[in-house]
């Protein structure tokens, strides 16, 4: 390991249980354990997986005017955002560009936590701190001060009622990005482990599937996930890796920043939900920096998901060029992974938690992803991908991964 890798409270423990390391965010990190990607993939959709997320950093927003600096600063509409509520966005530059994309929280009056990814802590705080102008609020970078672990797949909730305090009213009324507890010991309202820990637990992840975020004090991070492993030994919990994760968030079109978005302006992408968009679609119903270039859209290129007919794949980047029906290359792939619990059916897309299969259906798995493409692609559309002397065959998707829980009932998992 390079020593100018840091490493999560959790480092020990993946490389003892044999974890294939690598680095990600300037952190070491797993990306795989014994079980491999693909068992992790499936267990996530068929039961529940673990995965170790305190690479990621955690910015807190106080004071009179936290709210009005977020505002500009956050791509989303946050004055309506509840306290116990968070929502997800992009921090922009000027010209329209991500810096990072982020999840704001609305921890209390006055007070806000902002939670982006692993080495972006200092350069989201110093982009909210130059825009601070004669604004009355305290910005501080909270890096490695905060641990994080996921718990994703459909038997999350069972496996964390086995170590809460109080199960039934952490998960009473808990709707998908939702929130409650602290990681600070003392705080109102705690949510707390029967150890005696005071967490705070999120309902969001980044697999498309329910599950829960939990922030914890660094110094209790490592028995939380041995506890939760020893939980959640009856459901099949593993711990997860980088791999799987990317591959479920692929499936689940989710974005990775810096790759999917990125050095290029936030607009015609499958996230324009994540815009403070006018009911119109035609502007925006707040003030926020970048928010001109936005609108001035002409030449932005178009991000768009996509979806093979089986599971061979291609690197992503500018060496893999998409070809369309004419023959003529239209743009690049930026994320090309497999989703292992999916497949082809009469040319529909189930996944394994797909209700109704059909007798003697078995997910084999299939390449997804997306690409940026000079013009406007409809779903369906066949594309070619190449890269070099390797070619796959491809079609435009609107959705990748069907069926997914995430946004589902949080009774339909704690029964």
């Amino acid at each position: 390991m390079s020593s100018d890798l840091k490493t999560t409270p959790l480092n020990t423990w993946h490389r003892q249980s044999g974890a294939n390391m690598a680095s990600f965010g300037g952190y070491d990190m797993p990306l795989w354990y014994d079980t491999g990607v693909k068992k992790e993939h499936l267990a996530v959709l068929e039961s529940a997986g673990l995965f170790d997320t305190s690479h990621m950093a955690c910015v807190k927003v106080t004071g009179p005017d936290a709210l009005s600096l977020l505002q500009f600063c956050h791509t989303r509409e946050l004055s309506g955002l509840k306290q116990g509520r968070c929502v997800y966005g992009a921090i922009l530059n000027g010209k329209g560009h991500v810096i990072d994309d982020a999840i704001v929280y609305h921890m209390g009056p006055e007070n806000f936590m902002v939670c982006v990814n692993a080495g972006m802590g200092g350069a989201v705080s110093s982009h909210l701190l130059e825009h601070k102008q004669s604004r009355t609020v305290t910005v501080e970078d909270l890096t490695d001060q905060v641990a994080k672990i996921d718990v994703q797949g459909r038997n999350s909730a069972r496996i964390l009622a086995k170590i809460l305090h109080d199960p039934a009213t952490v998960f009473g009324a808990m709707p998908y990005f939702s929130f409650k507890g602290h990681f600070l010991k003392g705080a109102d309202q705690p949510v707390r482990l029967q150890d005696g820990t005071d967490v705070l637990i999120s309902r969001s992840g980044y697999t498309g599937e329910f599950g829960f975020e939990i922030f914890v004090d660094p110094d209790r991070v490592v028995a939380l996930w041995e506890n939760l492993l020893a939980a959640g030994k009856e459901y099949g919990l593993i711990p997860c890796g980088l791999g799987a994760r990317d591959s479920l968030r692929a499936g689940a079109g989710l974005p990775l920043s810096h790759q999917d978005i990125g050095e290029r302006k936030f607009v015609n992408h499958p996230w324009m939900f994540a815009l403070a968009m006018a009911e119109d679609g035609k502007g925006f119903t707040k003030d926020f920096l970048g928010k001109e270039a936005l609108l001035d859209s002409a030449d932005a290129p178009f991000t768009v998901p996509f979806v093979g007919e089986n599971l061979r794949k291609v690197g992503a980047g500018p060496d893999t060029q998409v070809i369309d029906a004419d023959g003529e290359s239209i743009g690049m792939v930026l994320t090309c992974a497999t989703d292992m619990g999916i497949g082809l059916h009469e040319g529909r897309i189930l996944s394994i938690a797909s209700p109704d299969l059909p007798e003697g259906f078995k997910a084999k798995g299939l390449s997804c992803g997306f690409l940026l493409a000079d013009r406007q692609l409809q779903p369906g559309e066949k594309l070619v991908l190449r890269e070099n002397k390797r070619k796959i065959n491809v079609a435009v998707a609107e959705n990748i991964r069907p069926h997914r829980t995430a946004r589902l009932k949080i009774t339909n998992f704690t029964g």
